[in-house]
């Protein structure tokens, strides 16, 4: 599966965005869909990740209650609504893609073979 994502850019502290991973080649079906996030001289970190049979979804305790991830079967997309922006969310983003995750191993870089190309987000303060 092919990923691509979109929709990052400059926004104030408080603010919102929503960015998109959309998928082609195959569905996202039987699949986990994730956002990492990378800032400057810092490791790839587990955002949040939604399993696309059920729509469970999981987020990290950075951003719970301000980030939404949801999916749209018909688009084969997944989106990741960000609000109450803070400048410590400036980062990369990346969506990532598998088949195979471990519900254990979820949040973990080397669960995913599919990644997208990074789309940055940057809040100012």
């Amino acid at each position: 599966v092919q990923l691509q994502a979109s929709g990052g850019g400059l926004v104030q502290a408080g603010g919102s965005l929503r960015l998109s991973c959309a998928a082609s080649g195959r569905s996202f079906r039987n699949h986990y869909v994730a956002w990492f996030r990378q800032a400057p001289g810092k490791e790839r970190e587990f955002v949040t990740a939604i399993r696309w049979n059920g729509g469970f979804t999981y987020y990290a305790d950075s951003v719970k209650g301000r980030f939404t991830t949801s999916r749209d079967n018909a688009k084969s997309t997944v989106y990741l609504q960000m609000d109450s922006l803070k400048p410590e969310d400036t980062a990369v983003y990346y969506c990532a893609a598998d088949s195979n995750v471990i519900l254990s191993a979820m949040r973990m870089v080397d669960s995913y073979d599919y990644w997208g190309q990074g789309t940055l987000v940057t809040v100012s303060s």
